[in-house]
This record gives structure tokens, sequence and C-alpha cells, in this order.
């Protein structure tokens, strides 16, 4: 039995990777990207399509609906019970998302104490508490600018980690953490692309259904093609405006998320063949299949 982690930056081919692999190891996938929870949010996280997923289960997507909230502990419970019981039949399981706490908390010596302490940074400055709030979740995007969410933003992740963090402990066996990777500059255009793409595919009018039936949850307000389209509809920022940010948005948090990953989790990288995906599907295997 194995558990193949699939982890990497925004745009790299992760989904792609999923649907191979899960497909040779006759494996079923579990979704760790913090959006694609969601409902309704579909082409701004480039949600896989049904068509797309070839008769593979896929567990943890569209579960909520957008004006909820859902927490990583929440995750924690909802995943550990699903991969769980694929243990129990023997069954090999992708995980895949970009979402890196998600991960952590799933298979790590993670315990949650929920309290609702409310934490004094008057010490700190606003970089300090942006640091803060990157170093344990890089898929949160806040302005430094902002301190009264910067402090509500330290707090709510403080009262949501875990009591004992060593970052080292592996609760499961035969783990493979796969890491897909490009050059920045090829990176980089490829999210650009994509971001073109969404825009094609109807991301304006998928955020005005969101926009018009006034939600305003915490899915909408972090999550980058949704947060900035808001800014669209409220008349701040002409429509190019908003392309070019939600492009810089996610640049910036495909450079969080290698951070994290780096820092984290002893990650085994792949240069992605852009013009040949195939050829990294097959050198993905034989690292798992070697060990």
């Amino acid at each position: 039995m194995k558990i193949i982690v699939i982890c990497g930056p925004t745009g790299v081919g992760k989904t792609k990777m999923s649907i191979s692999l899960a497909k040779y190891y006759n494996a079923e996938i579990i979704n760790a990207d913090s959006m694609q929870i969601y409902k309704e949010l579909d082409i701004g996280t480039a949600k896989i399509r049904e068509e797309e997923k070839d008769s593979i289960p896929h567990h943890l997507l569209n579960i909520k609906d957008v004006s909820e909230d859902y927490s990583v502990y929440d995750y924690q419970i909802d995943a550990r019970g699903i991969l769980n019981k694929l243990i129990s039949e023997n069954k090999n399981v992708v995980i895949v998302g970009g979402t890196g706490l998600y991960i952590k908390a799933l298979l790590y010596d993670y315990v949650f104490e929920k309290e609702n302490n409310k934490l004094e940074y008057s010490n700190l400055s606003n970089q300090e508490i942006y640091n803060k709030i990157i170093s344990i979740d890089p898929n949160i995007d806040v302005h430094i600018n902002n301190r009264k969410r910067l402090e509500r933003c330290l707090n709510k992740l403080n009262n949501d980690k875990p009591i004992n963090d060593n970052g080292d402990t592996l609760l499961y066996e035969n783990v493979y953490f796969i890491g897909l990777t490009t050059e920045r500059k090829e990176l980089y255009e490829k999210i650009n692309n994509r971001v073109d793409l969404m825009f094609e595919e109807g991301l304006v009018l998928e955020v005005q259904k969101l926009y018009d039936k006034g939600i305003q949850s915490k899915a909408i307000k972090t999550g980058i093609g949704y947060k900035e389209l808001y800014l669209y509809f409220d008349g701040k920022l002409s429509l190019d405006e908003i392309m070019e940010l939600i492009k810089k948005n996610s640049r910036h948090y495909a450079k969080r998320q290698y951070t994290w990953f780096n820092n984290k989790m002893n990650v085994k990288w792949f240069d992605v063949n852009f013009n040949d995906f195939n050829l990294t599907i097959e050198n993905v295997k034989k690292y798992v299949n070697s060990n």
C-alpha cells in the first residue's frame, strides 16, 4: 500500500500527474487544495472536471458551500477518516494539492487544541506578524498594511495550530512526497497563461454570481481570483487591472508555496517536462517503485 503526495506550486501540473499515478497504482485521490473544498469555486481554482477524472474516485471536492468556513482542523478530521478507511481496504492513495498545511495536518502528528484565545501583538511590527502568518500558511494573502486584519488572521491561525508541531513524526508508512517544479520564468509564464484561460472560460461570470448573492465568506476574501474580482464589481479597479493583479498574486503565492514545502517537508522534486509530460510521469513512477 502506497501513499503518494503530489505537491508544488500552482500551475505546474499536479492534477494531470495525480490522474496518471492513480490509474497506474489503482489508487483513489484525496484533494489537498483548500479552495477546491468549496462548491461553486471551479474556474478560479482550476478544479478538475468530471470528464477529466477518468472514473477515479476523488475525495474532499465540493463538500462545503462557499458561504461556510472550513478550517485545517476540519480537514484533518475528514481527510484522516477517508485515508484510514482506504488503508483498511489496502488501497493505494494519491494526495494532491498545493495547501501544504492540509497535507501536514493529515499525515503528521498534529494535535489541535480548539481554543479562542486573543493574543497580544503590540510588540510586533506588521512585517513580523506577516512573516508569522506566511510561515504557518502561505495560502493566506493578507495585505501587510492592514494591521487589524493581520492580527485577526494570526489569532485565528494560532488558535487552530497544532500544540505539538514537531514537524517530523509521520503517522503513516510508505509515504512518497513528490514535488513538481520548473524554472521560475517558465512557471510564471504558465501561471499568466492559465489566468488568461480562466477569463476565457468564464471566471468573471463565476465570480459575479457569488457577488450578486452577497457572499462575503472567508473563501471569497482569501481566494485568489475571487477577492480581486470583487474589487472590480465594487468599481475600484478596471478588468485589465484585475487580471494583472490576479497574475501577480498567483505568482507571489507560487513563490510562497516553494518556500513552505522546502522548509516543512522532505520533498523529492522533479523538473516538469512540459514538452513531454509523460517523461516526468515515468520518472516519478521509477522513483516510487524503487523506494
